[in-house]
């Protein structure tokens, strides 16, 4: 059975350089990229184990200011720091609940869950993988 760490591992292996060729920043599991807005990606684990899914969302170039007044500068902002209804979770099967995360809990491969899961972030990122394979 996969473990945790074996996804991660996985993530990292086939997910973070593809994010780095694209220009992101950051350490697992928030990333970034600046240009003229913040584009973000959270990976985010189920707290009872066996999945994951992924945040993205797009920040101001200025940051982003809390309701209690906390000034976030867009180096350190991540997906999870803005409101939930500016956020989109990435997931496997469109649905609710975490029986439609990326499941790794299962006999699937932790790498070709991690294939999927940058499939993903290639459709909600349209032109992505065909841009960072010209640098």
């Amino acid at each position: 059975m996969n473990t945790r760490d074996d996804m991660i591992a996985s993530i990292k292996r086939i997910i973070v350089p593809e994010l780095r060729n694209r220009g992101f920043t950051g350490s697992f599991p928030h990333f970034r990229r600046i240009h003229d807005q913040v584009d973000l990606l959270t990976f985010q684990f189920d707290r009872n184990g066996g999945g994951f899914l992924i945040e993205i969302a797009k920040g101001e170039i200025d940051g982003f200011k809390t309701h209690w007044g906390k000034q976030i500068p867009a180096s350190k902002l991540k997906a999870w720091d803005l409101h939930p209804d500016q956020r989109t979770r990435l997931k496997p099967i469109p649905g609710s609940g975490t029986d439609s995360w990326f499941r790794y809990d299962r006999s699937v491969s932790c790498d070709d869950i991690a294939r999927d899961a940058l499939h993903r972030i290639n459709i909600a990122e349209p032109g992505a993988a065909a841009n960072a394979s010209r640098r």
